[in-house]
C-alpha cells in the first residue's frame, strides 16, 4: 500500500513539474512578446536622443532571449534624416560626416534586459555585426554662429539610460564607402575586408569627461587587410598588405606597402614625368593624431619608422626641354605641395635600398647608382605654418653603403619655406674599390675605371633649385681608366689611342700626387639644367667635383681650411661664366623648339 502510493505522489510531482515548466516556458515567451517591443523602443528612443534626431535605426525583427541572455536583431538599418541634416545645416550645426549602416544580423551576448527595463542600465557582454555594409559622407561645415548643446553623450541619455557598458563590440568583414563631397568633384573610395574591435565601451557619470577613451571605448583596433587598386593615370598599380589601427596606443602599422609602376618603356611612353618605384616591409606611426586625422586628413606623428624595402628613382630621358622646371622632384617642394598638412618629429628608416637610373640614348643603356643598408633619421618633417614659424628646417642623418660596397655617411638640411629652395649636404664616402662605379660611369660618362682605390671621399655643398657651390676633396691611388664609344649590338668600343692619352697627360694617377703633399680640392661650381630632377643635379654637381680633383684642375691646399677671399672672387666668376653658358644653351634649345613646331605646323 505504502508503496502504491510513493508511485502516485512521483506521478503528482511529475505532472506538476511538467506544468510548471510550461508556465514557466510560455511565461519566458510572454515576457519575451512584451519585453522585446519596449526594449525595441528604448533602444530607438535612445539612439533618436543621442544624435538630435538625426539617426533612426531600424530592423525587421529582434529575438529577445532572456534565459541566454542572448538577442539577435535582423535587417539593421541606421539613417540619416535628410530634413533634419538640412535644418542642421542652416543653423551651421551640421556634423562633417554622415553615416549610414546596413547590417543583416547583429548578434547580442551576455545581455541583462532586466537591468535595463527596471535599472536603465545597458549591459552587454559581446555585439558582433558580420559582414556590415557601412557609408560615409564628408561634407563641408560652416562657422556655427548657433548657441551650441554642450551637453555630454551622457547627459543627452541619462533620462532614459544612467549605465552603458558593452565589453566588446566586433565588426568583421566590413565593407567600408567613403564619399567626400568638400571638393569641387564627389571623391569616392571603397574599402573591402576590413575589421574592428571596441573593447569597454562605458558611458556613464565618471567616464563621460574621460579623455583617456575614444569614443567611450577603452580601446578601437581597426584592421584593413589586402587592400589595392590603380593610379588615376593607369602608370601605377599600388598595394597594402594590412594597416592597423589603435586608438589606446595611438600607434599605425601599414605592412606590404608596393607601388610599381608600368614597365619603363612603356611608361616613359605614355608619361613625361619620372619613374617611381617603392617597397616597404612596414611603416609605424607612432603618437599619431588620428582624431586630427579623421577631421582634416591631416598626419600627425611623433615617430616614424620605415624598415626594409626600397626605393628607385629613374630619370625620364624625355622631359620637355626648358619648358618644364624638374623642381617638382625635389624634396622640400614636394613636401610643400601636399594638400593635408603633415607633420612627422622624426623618421627613421631603416635597411632601405635607394637607385637612381638614367637612360642614355646615344648607346641605348642605362646607367644606375645605387646605395644599399640605408639607415638612418628625418628631423622636422612638416609643412605645417605653425611648426615653421618655431623651425624651418629639415636634417637628414643617413648612412649607407654606395654600390653596396663603400661606407657612406650623409648629412643634408632642406630649408622648407625658403623661396630658392636651398639645401646643403655633406659627407664622407669611405674606402672603396673604384671599378664597382663601372655601371654609372660606363653607360653615362663612356668610361670605364680599370683600376683604382679611393682612399676617401668628402665634400661640403650648398644649392639653390638653381645653382650648386662648395668643396670636394677626392683622395685615391692607381687610377686607370679606358675611354669609350659605342660598339656593336648595345656593346662598348675602347678608344685605345684616346684611352692612352688620358692616362699618359690628362688623367691624374693618385691624389695626392705624392705622399707627404697636400691634396687636390676641388671648388665646384655647377648651375642646375631646368630639366636636371633632384638626384642627377647632386650626382652631377659631386661628379664635377670629382673630375677636377682627377684631371688635375683642382689646387694643392687644406681641405679644412675655407675658401680664401681670392678663391671667392674665382668662384664667383666661374658660377657667371655657367650661368651665362646656360643661358646660351636654354636660347639655342628654345630656337630649335620653335623650328620644330614651326616644321610640325606646316606638316599638318
Amino acid at each position: 500500500m505504502a508503496q502504491t502510493r510513493k508511485k502516485q505522489w512521483q506521478k503528482v510531482l511529475l505532472v506538476i513539474s511538467g506544468i510548471v515548466a510550461v508556465l514557466l516556458v510560455l511565461g519566458f515567451l510572454l515576457i519575451n512578446s512584451i519585453v522585446t517591443p519596449i526594449l525595441s523602443k528604448k533602444l530607438k528612443s535612445a539612439v533618436l536622443k543621442g544624435s538630435d534626431s538625426l539617426y533612426h535605426i531600424n530592423f525587421s525583427k529582434a529575438e529577445l532571449h532572456l534565459i541566454s541572455g542572448k538577442a539577435e536583431l535582423f535587417d539593421i538599418t541606421l539613417t540619416p534624416d535628410s530634413q533634419v541634416y538640412e535644418q542642421m545645416k542652416q543653423q551651421g550645426k551640421n556634423p562633417g560626416y554622415v553615416f549610414k549602416l546596413r547590417v543583416k544580423r547583429l548578434l547580442i551576448s551576455d545581455a541583462h534586459p532586466f537591468k535595463l527595463y527596471f535599472k536603465k542600465e545597458l549591459q552587454i557582454g559581446l555585439i558582433t555585426l558580420n559582414n556590415p555594409e557601412v557609408q560615409v559622407s564628408k561634407y563641408a561645415q560652416k562657422p556655427d554662429t548657433t548657441k551650441k548643446d554642450e551637453r555630454t553623450l551622457y547627459q543627452k541619455l541619462s533620462k532614459s539610460l544612467k549605465y552603458i557598458n558593452v565589453g566588446i563590440i566586433a565588426l568583421n568583414n566590413v565593407r567600408l564607402t567613403y564619399k567626400d563631397y568638400t571638393g569641387k568633384k564627389p571623391a569616392v573610395y571603397t574599402l573591402r575586408n576590413m575589421g574592428l574591435k571596441a573593447t569597454d565601451l562605458l558611458i556613464d557619470s565618471a567616464t563621460q569627461t574621460d579623455t583617456s577613451r575614444t569614443l567611450y571605448c577603452k580601446d578601437i583596433t581597426t584592421q584593413l587587410n589586402n587592400f589595392s587598386g590603380t593610379s588615376k593615370t593607369g602608370l601605377y598599380k599600388y598595394a597594402v598588405k594590412s594597416v592597423k589601427l589603435s586608438t589606446q596606443t595611438a600607434k599605425l602599422t601599414v605592412t606590404g606597402i608596393d607601388l610599381q609602376p608600368l614597365a619603363s618603356k612603356t611608361f616613359f611612353a605614355q608619361s613625361k614625368d619620372d619613374r617611381f618605384m617603392l617597397h616597404l616591409d612596414s611603416l609605424e606611426l607612432h603618437g599619431f593624431d588620428f582624431q586630427t586625422f579623421g577631421k582634416q586628413q591631416d598626419i600627425d606623428a611623433k615617430k616614424v619608422i620605415a624598415s626594409k624595402g626600397s626605393f628607385e628613382v629613374y630619370s625620364n630621358p624625355n622631359p620637355p626641354i626648358l619648358t618644364a622646371d624638374r623642381l617638382v622632384t625635389f624634396p622640400h617642394w614636394l613636401i610643400r605641395q601636399v594638400k593635408t598638412g603633415i607633420n612627422a618629429d622624426t623618421v627613421q628608416v631603416k635597411n632601405i635600398k635607394v637607385t637612381y637610373k638614367e637612360y642614355n640614348k646615344k648607346i641605348a643603356k642605362t646607367g644606375a647608382i645605387w646605395f644599399t643598408n640605408t639607415t638612418g633619421r628625418f628631423y622636422n618633417i612638416t609643412n605645417k605654418k605653425d611648426r615653421l614659424k618655431k623651425n624651418n628646417i629639415c636634417t637628414a642623418k643617413l648612412s649607407t653603403y654606395f654600390m653596396q660596397t663603400g661606407k657612406l655617411s650623409l648629412t643634408f638640411h632642406f630649408n622648407l619655406n625658403d623661396a630658392t629652395y636651398n639645401y646643403s649636404y655633406q659627407g664622407h664616402l669611405g674606402p672603396m674599390d673604384m671599378q664597382a662605379a663601372n655601371p654609372a660611369v660606363m653607360p653615362l660618362g663612356m668610361v670605364r675605371v680599370d683600376s683604382g682605390k679611393v682612399k676617401g671621399l668628402d665634400f661640403d655643398i650648398h644649392s639653390t633649385q638653381k645653382t650648386s657651390t662648395g668643396k670636394v676633396t677626392f683622395l685615391y691611388n692607381d687610377l686607370k681608366v679606358s675611354m669609350l664609344k659605342p660598339g656593336a649590338n648595345q656593346s662598348y668600343q675602347k678608344k685605345t689611342l684616346l684611352s692612352l692619352f688620358a692616362n699618359g697627360l690628362v688623367i691624374k694617377s693618385n691624389n695626392p700626387d705624392k705622399a707627404g703633399t697636400a691634396p687636390r680640392v676641388a671648388n665646384v661650381v655647377f648651375v642646375r639644367p631646368a630639366n636636371y630632377p633632384f638626384f642627377q643635379t647632386v650626382w652631377n654637381t659631386l661628379l664635377s667635383g670629382i673630375k677636377k680633383c682627377a684631371l688635375g684642375k683642382a689646387e694643392p691646399k687644406d681641405a679644412k681650411k675655407p675658401l680664401t677671399d681670392k678663391e671667392k672672387k674665382k668662384q664667383e666668376k666661374e658660377l657667371k661664366k655657367a650661368r651665362k653658358k646656360k643661358e646660351k644653351e636654354e636660347k639655342e634649345h628654345q630656337k630649335k623648339l620653335e623650328e620644330q613646331a614651326e616644321k610640325k605646323k606646316k606638316n599638318d
